[in-house]
């Protein structure tokens, strides 16, 4: 059965990760998503080694088509405003001013199609001080205060989260709102234009728990700062693990199994807000403790307790983990002249409509013959396409 946006049609401008992880998640659910590419290919396709796949790339893209197309080239650029008129969504994340540039800007597409959903992702949007700015996830981690949440408790110096956060939520977001987009031209029968920053999705993603201090207006920076304490990851005999207690039930739990009951009626842990003026001294306390332990143990009498608790699993076990593989979380697939490959299923699950990963990612202008002869092209055409070296076809798999 096919997938929840199956007849929908996306026009994949984007390189790198943000759009392309967008793109992605609405070609899990069905979308026929065709990935417009240079003839030497997006370049996440060689941010290691000199093939036409990495494993970034391949994450990103899988489930799509690819059309290459050099966009420098006026008849290329009419070949991809033909593709333009048959689709539903429209998403690029070029600089600001690059698709004006290029004729393919949004009030000349809503002319060509006004039934296009056209999101353009930016780093920080489209006009201010910043807007010509190259920018990266680390720049938009700096910028959004993420970096800050992360620094190091005894230090405060700012830190990184290990992974492109900010691209990849940036794409959650991006495919949340073609999604909305989709609906509301459902009901109007009309497109819209959808901006969306990296810097925008940061500030609202971390601004519920981070930014507490600064949510009230007249009251900044008053209170306990929620970042400024421990993380809960705990060293035991053998390993790692990681426990929570928020309800008072739950800390109830944790004292008996760590075996302080005293704790429970000790003034500065009673009450929730106490437990949380004094999170660090806490932390501290029930850190001595589990590190005269075993992981194990200590999971078994939190679960038999109900105390919120889990081992801290390094990359390489977490496909192997029970709960993981209970969940069929983790798939394998034949990327052509690349290898068998791993892949996350898609994380929702729909009972009447159910995504899957489409197949594997495109090789560059893998399917350029093919969509050029569904937009209405000639076999001739496409070969002249193709000659001038506006258009390029993959070669064929030995």
């Amino acid at each position: 059965m096919a997938g929840p946006l199956a007849g929908i049609r996306v026009i994949d401008l984007t390189t790198v990760i943000s759009g392309p992880v967008c793109t992605m998640l609405l070609a899990d659910q069905g979308a026929d998503v065709i990935k417009i590419e240079p003839p030497g290919g997006d370049i996440a396709r060689r941010t290691a080694g000199d093939g036409e796949f990495t494993a970034l790339f391949v994450s990103s893209n899988r489930g799509k088509r690819s059309v290459a197309l050099d966009l420098k080239r006026p008849e290329a650029i009419e070949a991809l405003r033909k593709l333009i008129t048959t689709a539903d969504v429209l998403v690029q994340n070029f600089r600001p001013g690059t698709m004006e540039r290029l004729g393919l800007d949004e009030p000349a597409m809503r002319t060509l199609n006004p039934r296009l959903v056209y999101l353009s992702i930016s780093g920080v949007g489209e006009t201010g001080p910043y807007v010509k700015k190259r920018v990266y996830d680390p720049i938009i981690q700096s910028l959004s205060g993420l970096a800050d949440v992360q620094a190091d408790q005894s230090t405060g110096r700012p830190q990184m989260i290990r992974t492109i956060v900010a691209d990849k939520t940036t794409g959650v977001f991006g495919a949340q709102a073609i999604c909305a987009a989709l609906v509301a031209r459902a009901r109007t029968g009309e497109g819209q234009h959808i901006r969306l920053s990296m810097l925008d999705t940061m500030v609202a993603f971390i601004w519920p728990e981070a930014m507490t201090q600064y949510t009230v207006v007249g009251k900044e920076g008053g209170g306990v700062n929620p970042t400024a304490r421990p993380d809960l990851i705990f060293k035991t005999l053998d390993g790692y693990i990681t426990v929570g207690s928020v309800s008072d039930e739950e800390w109830r739990g944790l004292c008996g199994v760590l075996g302080h009951p005293e704790w429970i009626d000790d003034p500065r842990f009673k009450a929730p807000s106490g437990r949380s003026a004094n999170a660090a001294e806490r932390l501290r306390l029930v850190g001595e403790v589990l590190a005269t332990g075993h992981s194990r143990d200590w999971l078994d009498r939190l679960d038999a307790a109900d105390v919120p608790c889990a081992p801290v699993l390094r990359r390489g076990e977490v496909m192997n983990d029970a709960q993981v593989i209970n969940n069929g979380l983790i798939e394998t697939l034949e990327q052509p002249t690349f290898g068998t490959v791993r892949q996350p299923r898609p994380a929702a699950r729909f009972s009447a409509t159910p995504a899957r990963i489409a197949g594997p990612a495109p090789r560059i202008g893998e399917h350029t013959d093919a969509i050029l002869a569904e937009a209405g092209y000639l076999a001739e055409d496409i070969g002249a396409l193709k000659a001038s070296r506006a258009a390029r076809a993959a070669k064929q798999a030995e």
